[in-house]
């Protein structure tokens, strides 16, 4: 092969993004040991500018001819491009919200933006990677990033017990995951891409072998860790509470959609010939997990708590388009998690704002809050209730499509089941808002007595401003002006190679296997 031929074949280009994210990371990490502590005055910015320009290289690969490249270890098709611009742009907001949160804890800056921008990078490459060795290298680079961010804050007793909790369970589920992942490999003949594993299965017959159903339950646990679904959520509430909350935030909508997008690479790359069995796996995750988180939230006093068993119960409802398994199904995917980044990291911006502010996060404490900060009373309320699917915000869309994506596919126990603890779950967002607007001015928490000055001028508190404003009006105006965002989902998905045969049975039922074999002659 000679170096024409392999500069072709690597097609470098795609990783654009994550290389403008490597080379952020690297201004940021080499500035701070030139600068020193004066550096976190621009590096927060800088951080914030590289993740902006990954995103408009995003764009700019958008419906690429040709997406594979590093000779098919890395995929850059239209579906990896939304779940690495939902990444990037998570971290991006999360940053807004950390800087005055990580300065009043005494840490570094500096430090703490590099491990995120490391997540980061792990997320995007993960949520393209199409080859064993990258999917694996990948994960790890997000989770080690996680778990050193979970236990950051080394001076609270609470973020060690957090990451190392974090760290035993996370291990054991990459040991489990990657345990399929080498029953994969051999059983397919020592094939590392997901489309020639596929090929090779089906070659040998070997799609009702023992082996290949141990390897889908075992890598079905290593995915359903990364996205907190029950029962492997049980690192999640104890991390959620005891980790730094911009960590938190970044967890639930970063590493949970990287986890999403490696699912649906997952299962219709190498398992195509399991649809059946991988469909039953998640549909028990799924009910389990919307069963599970949002009863058990009902219980919760800490706002943190509350909001992590509410993140489990937002798993299974997403689980509803995975399992659908039609172009609906996924791009129904693609569309609440899209809205729930905005939704769930406004949450996470209010309770830094009122951590901040008060010292506590028991929900109990939020009471009479109306009275002395309404702009946070009303971000606050306006994600909460969005979270609950109260029209005409932002998630009532994203859960009626996920609901008649799963309708369409004939999931009407799955759909039902989300109806109900979608009322549950109103109940438990309507009661914190309740709470803050309801009370009477002498029925005021102490907190909320003692409760500071607003102050917008103080060191860190204007990105903290900026995320509050930006997250309030996404939620809103993202489910008004919801089309564009449904345009987005439905073409990332038609257009993704990978699931062409979905998308065709889609559209044209039984004329799908003679559609399907014409384009695959194409190809």
């Amino acid at each position: 092969m000679d170096f024409a031929n392999l500069v072709d074949q690597l097609n470098a280009g795609t990783i654009l993004p994550e290389g403008i994210v490597l080379t952020t990371l690297m201004v940021i990490v080499i500035g701070d040991l030139i600068v020193g502590r004066s550096a976190s005055r621009w590096i927060p910015y800088t951080a914030i500018a590289g993740l902006l320009a990954a995103i408009v290289a995003l764009y700019l690969q958008w419906d690429n001819p040709a997406p594979i490249s590093f000779l098919g270890a890395f995929n850059s098709d239209d579906l990896s491009i939304v779940f690495r611009g939902i990444i990037a742009l998570s971290t991006a907001v999360t940053i807004l919200m950390s800087i005055r949160y990580i300065e009043q804890s005494g840490t570094a800056l500096a430090e703490f933006i590099g491990i995120m921008l490391t997540a980061t990078l792990g997320g995007m490459f993960l949520s393209g990677a199409s080859e064993l060795v990258t999917i694996f290298i990948s994960l790890e680079t997000l989770s080690i990033s996680s778990y050193l961010m979970t236990g950051y804050t080394k001076r609270d007793p609470r973020s060690n017990e957090a990451a190392l909790k974090y760290l035993l369970i996370g291990a054991s589920s990459t040991g489990v995951f990657l345990y399929g992942v080498s029953l994969l490999y051999g059983l397919s003949g020592g094939e590392t891409q997901l489309s020639a594993i596929a090929s090779a299965i089906a070659d040998a017959n070997l799609s009702q072998s023992l082996g290949l159903v141990i390897s889908l339950v075992f890598v079905i646990a290593g995915v359903a860790f990364k996205i907190s679904a029950a029962p492997f959520h049980q690192w999640t509430p104890d991390v959620y509470e005891g980790s730094p909350s911009p960590v938190v935030a970044f967890l639930s909508v970063g590493s949970k959609a990287a986890g999403f997008a490696l699912a649906i690479r997952l299962m219709n790359s190498a398992f195509p010939l399991l649809i059946d069995e991988w469909q039953f796996v998640f549909t028990a995750l799924a009910v389990l997990s919307m069963v599970l988180g949002n009863v058990v939230a009902l219980a919760q006093t800490s706002m943190k708590r509350m909001l992590a068993y509410s993140s489990i119960g937002q798993a299974g409802f997403v689980m509803i388009g995975l399992i659908a398994g039609t172009e609906a199904g996924y791009a129904s995917m693609v569309f609440y998690l899209l809205v729930y980044l905005f939704m769930n990291l406004g949450a996470f911006t209010c309770l830094i704002l009122f951590t901040l502010r008060t010292g506590t996060d028991q929900i109990s404490e939020y009471s009479g809050l109306y009275q002395k900060d309404p702009l946070l009373t009303l971000c606050l309320s306006i994600c909460l209730l969005s979270l609950g699917g109260i029209p005409p915000l932002a998630g009532f869309f994203g859960k009626i499509y996920l609901f008649w994506a799963g309708w369409q596919a004939g999931q009407y126990g799955l759909v039902l089941l989300g109806l109900v603890t979608t009322v549950v779950s109103i109940y438990y967002y309507i009661r914190v808002v309740r709470m803050m607007v309801v009370k009477e001015p002498q029925e005021m928490s102490d907190a909320v007595k003692n409760y500071p000055e607003v102050q917008w001028n103080l060191p860190g508190m204007r990105p903290l401003q900026v995320g509050l404003v930006l997250t309030l009006v996404a939620t809103s105006l993202a489910g008004i002006l919801s089309n564009p965002l449904f345009t987005l989902a439905n073409t990332s998905i038609a257009r993704t190679t990978t699931l062409q045969p979905i998308v065709i049975s889609s559209h044209f039922g039984a004329t799908a296997p003679a559609e399907n074999s014409a384009l695959q002659t194409q190809q």
